[in-house]
């Protein structure tokens, strides 16, 4: 029994332009064993099974390589390290990325994860236990005393339940790193970027040359992806000589960061979501605001797309990821604004926009071959009302999305909406107030005609 798909509009991924009425055939292992014209089609089985999107625009299935599965819409640090237990994080990563799958991602990279949550997640989803996307699991980010991820005090130290594991020397990090790849990851991420600042304002990185080339020599060995997070030029230098696969943020890269990419093939996943959306939706109210993060990251955003514009051209790959698991990047809702992102601010057509979402993302996620409507390919694919090489933005409307098809097999989701109370899921730190009321302050309140429980 085989799947056939009527295709009104067909961008497969491999080019810019898209086709007119054609046919996709997918056989019972969920590979393409046909794309092209319908009358040009293999003659249907008594057994086949045929969707007709002839009105519909059919592409592969999206690919966010930046998604945390296990942050679950987090608004701080502690709601993303300590305060659910890893089982029930466990749990909660499930149900939030199959909110992603009816968001059309069909593909995820989980590139830094507590525990063996996005193992886990994974290999349930592998087995046919739950419909889910296909995820690439990374395992905890390897960080040490100068890494942005020891963010906790020095007598507290890096929580075992964190996102971080801490490795204080190149044995340690070895050690890290084999133990994850036994346990099974895909991928490795590294937390390259420093907390110490030069008095330029430069960051600087958080390992040395030499450690970096170690674990990604290591990393690589063992036959796994390398990952990074690195916002500073010295952490994508650093990650670019090493040969890091993905290099998530890179916004203060140079010339010669430009050079070194080239040189090594490393692609960056710019992740402008994060930022946008932080500047976007921020409060004035929020801690976030009052401690200046909208201009900071307004500052920093503004100089990654003047940089990354550079990449593009220099021809570094670009992939779509958005950091999705914090409040203000929340699972299934945000994803495709990285598309929207890099045509707006990338230079980026909206053909090359849906290619570095699908086939260069796909070049990323190589544990299955998707991102193109192919033959040999897996038949993962997405029917949009509309066309996107007209208006990407129409895949932020998820209404839009009309089928999502996993290895030509539909999928059905009810209920993902993020309708649950956050206050069981996620939002578990307790801040009792915002304000530091002295004397002054409550003065000060009270002249200005703010409102104060007593005068209720």
């Amino acid at each position: 029994m085989a799947v056939r798909v009527l295709c009104g509009t067909l961008f497969t991924g491999r080019e810019d332009t898209a086709r007119k009425n054609c046919t996709l055939v997918i056989d019972n292992a969920g590979k393409i064993v046909f794309v092209g014209p319908a009358g040009d089609a293999p003659r249907p089985g008594p057994q086949d099974v045929e969707y007709d999107y002839s009105a519909l625009f059919v592409m592969p299935g999206l690919i966010d390589v930046h998604t945390h599965l296990a942050y679950g819409n987090a608004k701080c640090k502690e709601d993303i390290d300590l305060y659910q237990p890893l089982e029930f994080r466990a749990i909660r990563a499930l149900y939030f990325a199959q909110s992603v799958l009816c968001a059309g991602y069909t593909s995820i990279c989980a590139p830094g994860d507590a525990g063996q949550i996005a193992i886990a997640v994974r290999n349930a989803i592998k087995a046919g236990l739950f419909p889910g996307p296909r995820v690439m699991a990374g395992g905890r980010y390897l960080t040490n005393n100068q890494g942005f991820q020891d963010s906790y005090p020095s007598w507290i130290g890096v929580p075992e339940t964190a996102i971080a594991v801490m490795v204080r020397n190149p044995e340690e990090a070895i050690g890290e790193i084999r133990r994850q790849v036994k346990n099974g990851v895909d991928c490795v991420k590294i937390d390259l970027d420093g907390v110490q600042l030069r008095p330029n304002g430069e960051i600087i990185a958080s390992f040395t040359q030499g450690e970096t080339t170690t674990m990604v020599e290591e990393i690589h060995r063992l036959g796994r992806k390398a990952v990074a997070h690195a916002r500073g030029r010295e952490a994508v230098l650093y990650a670019a000589r090493a040969g890091v696969d993905l290099i998530f943020h890179a916004a203060y890269i140079d010339d010669e960061c430009i050079e070194a990419l080239v040189r090594s093939g490393s692609a960056i996943g710019p992740t402008l979501t994060f930022p946008r959306n932080t500047v976007d939706f921020t409060q004035p109210s929020e801690p976030a605001f009052k401690k200046g993060r909208v201009v900071a990251e307004q500052r920093e955003l503004d100089i990654a797309c003047e940089n990354l514009r550079k990449a593009k051209k220099a021809g570094v790959p670009l992939m779509t990821g958005t950091d999705t698991g914090f409040a203000v990047t929340p699972y299934g809702e945000w994803h495709a604004r990285e598309i929207e992102l890099f045509v707006e601010c990338l230079g980026f057509t909206p053909a090359e926009a849906l290619r570095a979402a699908t086939e260069v993302s796909a070049r990323f996620i190589e544990t299955d071959p998707v991102g193109i409507l192919e033959p040999g390919r897996l038949g993962d694919f997405i029917a949009i009302d509309g066309s996107p090489l007209e208006n990407v933005s129409i895949l932020l409307d998820k209404r839009r999305i009309r089928a999502v098809h996993l290895g030509g097999k539909p999928v059905s989701i009810p209920g993902r909406r993020n309708d649950y109370d956050p206050r069981q899921v996620t939002d578990r730190a307790w801040v009792s107030w915002t304000d530091l009321y002295t004397q002054e302050r409550v003065a000060a309140l009270r002249a200005e005609g703010g409102t104060l429980a007593a005068a209720q």
